[in-house]
């Protein structure tokens, strides 16, 4: 039994067990090329907080981590077989209801860790903190947490593409098809060039961006680029666990 984990604690233990800080990793179910499984963002998300969770837990911090919510934003992929899409608005529902329990509880920290590039939780952040104005609510995306270029020779991509891939590669050998199967991740980009460059926005359809659901040449990928990527993330998310656990809500700024 891991104690910083809530799907493995018991009533016993965790009734006299102190929680500075919750987290609430968030995934997806969704196609990623032909190669990875539907639950790639939740195995992701899964193992990413179990990992730095230990590494926090062993390091004094007092964490405590939710099961998964296994539905993310999939609006832009409404017509690819059983991508389960969870509106923004059933996330805001969702969000409140965890953070309506932890305030009346007590425990005024709240982490997101997001493994799902669709999910967006600052405006929900925003609205939530007026209405539990006791409650410290943060989201991170852990596959931002390092630069991928140290670690691969494909870094542009941003689904099913070589750092996901080997991060499967490594954490769940036997659900990644061999790389033979995978589409080349080849992904269309927009005509209009604010778009292209990233300072205005809009939803991509993913058919038609993408044959194979994938963006990014997954190819290159390995298990042990997986391994130590997957180390290097781990480890500057624990130290994210560690400094929201221990730190002083009425001193944050300097």
């Amino acid at each position: 039994m891991r104690k910083y984990i809530l799907a493995e604690s018991n009533w016993k233990d965790l009734k006299d067990q102190r929680v500075d800080l919750v987290v609430l990793p968030w995934g997806a179910t969704e196609a990623h090329n032909y190669h990875l499984p539907y639950a790639t963002d939740i195995y992701e998300a899964e193992e990413v907080a179990a990992e730095a969770g230990r590494l926090a837990w062993e390091a004094g911090a007092k964490i405590m981590i939710l099961p998964t919510i296994p539905f993310g934003v999939n609006t832009g992929q409404t017509n690819i077989k059983l991508d389960i899409n969870m509106h923004p608005s059933t996330q805001a529902a969702v969000l409140n209801d965890v953070i309506e329990v932890l305030n009346r509880q007590g425990i005024h920290k709240l982490l997101i860790l997001n493994s799902h590039g669709g999910n967006n939780f600052k405006p929900m952040i925003r609205e939530l903190g007026v209405k539990y104005p006791d409650m410290f609510i943060s989201f991170c995306n852990w596959f931002q947490a390092v630069d991928k270029a140290d670690f691969f020779d494909h870094p542009n991509g941003d689904h099913a593409d070589e750092m996901e891939t080997s991060m499967v590669m490594y954490l769940c050998p036997e659900l990644v098809r061999p790389l033979d199967d995978a589409g080349n991740g080849e992904a269309k980009e927009y005509k209009i060039k604010a778009l292209r460059e990233n300072w205005a926005w809009a939803e991509r359809k993913w058919l038609k961006v993408t044959k194979d659901t994938g963006v990014g040449n997954p190819k290159k990928a390995t298990a042990e680029k997986g391994k130590a990527y997957f180390e290097a993330v781990t480890q500057k998310v624990s130290r994210l666990f560690s400094d929201l656990a221990g730190a002083d809500l009425d001193d944050l700024y300097e």
